[in-house]
């Protein structure tokens, strides 16, 4: 889907976002019947680099001061980090982290984030955008991965066969929609045609609690079986030594 679609299908009540540097986006949109959201984004596949990570992380800290509005969409098609040396040394996962951490802040300041994927997203642009929002939902273009399945081998020593048959039975190392879905990293898919309600909705709910389930849903859709158990016992072990 071309950002105009996503843009029409999302709001048809309309919108006054407009492309800024860096593959980026930024504006407000209005929810037919609800308060205008922000929308921010790094679309068109663009790589995401520093350059782009601090305007978006501006947007962010913009609208956690002025608090003009209480839902912040995200849009996301993004090929990956900027794979440059100048990023690299300059401190890109400083960066990214910081979009992170900025994304995170609006939701402690009561904004709900809502990310919302309809193209490719990998690595760090996908872990400092999309999966940085409290509600990640996707549309039917969507195509995540966190690590295709060459780099993990790389990064594993093991061998791309044995991953490629790993990732039929364990979603944890299968990039793609559906595997992502069953760890509980995508809490949605959307068709077009419902986007608007169902984004409508989901503005509606508000800001959910800041605690982070989805360890527990990838738990229920037996994505990730071992996460909620482990993470339950390291709080245990915490408060336990508090």
């Amino acid at each position: 889907m071309t950002l105009d679609e996503v843009l029409a299908a999302l709001f048809p009540a309309g919108h006054a976002v407009a492309r800024g540097p860096h593959g980026t986006v930024s504006g407000t949109a209005k929810i037919d019947g609800a308060a205008d959201v922000a929308v921010i984004g790094i679309v068109d596949g663009t790589s995401l680099g520093i350059d782009g990570a601090l305007v978006l992380a501006g947007h962010v800290l913009d609208l956690v001061e002025t608090k003009a509005a209480s839902t912040l969409v995200v849009l996301v098609d993004t090929s990956s980090q900027t794979m440059a040396r100048r990023d690299e040394l300059l401190g890109l996962n400083e960066f990214l982290a910081h979009l992170g951490k900025c994304l995170s802040l609006a939701a402690l300041e009561g904004v709900a984030t809502i990310g919302v994927l309809y193209g490719p997203a990998a690595a760090g642009a996908f872990i400092s955008t999309a999966l940085s929002t409290q509600i990640l939902v996707a549309l039917p273009d969507a195509s995540p991965s966190v690590m295709d399945l060459p780099s993990i081998s790389r990064v594993t020593k093991l061998p791309l066969e044995e991953l490629t048959a790993l990732a039929k039975t364990t979603p944890i190392f299968a990039p793609g929609l559906e595997p992502l879905y069953a760890t509980g990293a995508i809490a949605e898919t959307w068709s077009v045609a419902e986007a608007a309600a169902l984004l409508k909705a989901a503005a509606a709910r508000g800001a959910p609690d800041f605690n982070d389930t989805r360890d527990v849903t990838g738990f229920e859709r037996k994505g990730r079986l071992q996460a909620h158990a482990i993470a339950a016992r390291v709080v245990a072990d915490a408060a336990g030594h508090g």
